[in-house]
């Protein structure tokens, strides 16, 4: 005979400990930029408290948040996949959703980029010697960009007529033999000049931000996600090159101490079990440090602690 089939049993660690799993129902579709947008990004991400593990090819990471379904797509796409609600939300650039035309929500402008801190700027190029020197001696000229819907509006905008063609990338060597002019997009401008090119006109500027589509953007546990998500971004770029400074000081210099410190907001000031001491701390911008510190130790202050800041919430 056979024995009876016994029941699966579940893990007893999971009452003991109390562990329930995930609830499949609650999880956000987010999209993340793949390309030169994809490692200061996930650096953000990180500093913002969330951990994004790549796989070998990159495209599905996974997190430290399991209520996060997350996805690599090229820049370029993402306000499509959005628009389009395959994804609820993700973070682009603006120039990408402008290019798109796409309808979304928009959570949070997070003022970063791919080599700097500047927005990146599209902008119409021609070579040093081109005869064009404004937006309408491009008129029956030939252009190549990958942005083509973006320069068609901007075409449009000033009633002046070209051929607009799209460009897979090194746009800046179609000039001027296959091309009178480029519309491409650069940060410092240093690219440019070193191809011995020439800005005319800047058709817009941009940063990322954190889109949400509208279906997404209506669901209360999804919006709630994204906007505490979108709090916590902002706070990680508010930090940026900020560091928290605290020190003891005799009491009788504080007055001279406050009118040398440049705080984010008014310095905290505490009693120590010595009452001719305090203890001060505040919020400094990273680049003065070097010159202060000497400066506080001239004035008497001691214990002088420097020490990185991830989040700043304002």
């Amino acid at each position: 005979m056979f024995a009876a089939k016994r029941p699966a049993l579940s893990n007893p660690l999971m009452g003991f400990l109390n562990i329930s799993m995930p609830d499949k129902s609650n999880t956000l579709k987010v999209a993340l930029p793949k390309g030169s947008l994809q490692d200061p990004t996930i650096s953000l991400l990180a500093n913002a408290g969330y951990d994004v593990h790549l796989s070998s090819r990159g495209l599905r990471p996974s997190s430290n948040d399991p209520e996060l379904d997350i996805y690599m797509i090229r820049a370029q796409e993402i306000g499509r996949y959005l628009d389009e609600e395959f994804i609820d939300c993700g973070i682009t650039g603006y120039d990408w959703v402008y290019e798109n035309e796409a309808d979304l929500v928009d959570l949070a402008e997070l003022p970063y980029s791919r080599a700097t801190t500047r927005p990146t700027r599209w902008v119409v190029v021609v070579p040093e010697e081109s005869p064009i020197r404004t937006p309408q001696d491009l008129q029956g000229k030939r252009i190549a960009t990958e942005g083509v819907g973006i320069t068609k509006r901007y075409l449009g905008e000033l009633g002046i007529e070209a051929k607009v063609e799209f460009s897979w990338g090194a746009t800046e060597v179609k000039v001027p033999d296959l091309v009178d002019a480029i519309v491409d997009v650069t940060e410092t401008g240093s690219s440019i000049k070193a191809n011995r090119l020439r800005i005319v006109d800047t058709i817009l500027t941009s940063f990322p931000h954190f889109y949400a589509n509208k279906t997404a953007a209506a669901d209360p546990w999804k919006r709630q996600k994204m906007e505490r998500i979108a709090l916590l971004l902002k706070a990680a770029l508010g930090a940026r090159g900020k560091v928290g400074l605290k020190m003891n000081l005799p009491k009788d210099k504080l007055d001279a101490l406050l009118e040398m410190l440049p705080s984010l907001r008014r310095p905290t000031i505490s009693r120590l079990s010595e009452d001719s001491w305090v203890a001060v701390e505040t919020v400094i911008d990273e680049i003065v440090v070097r010159d202060i510190i000497p400066e506080l130790k001239l004035l008497g202050a001691e214990g002088i602690i420097e020490y990185p800041l991830s989040k700043i919430v304002p």
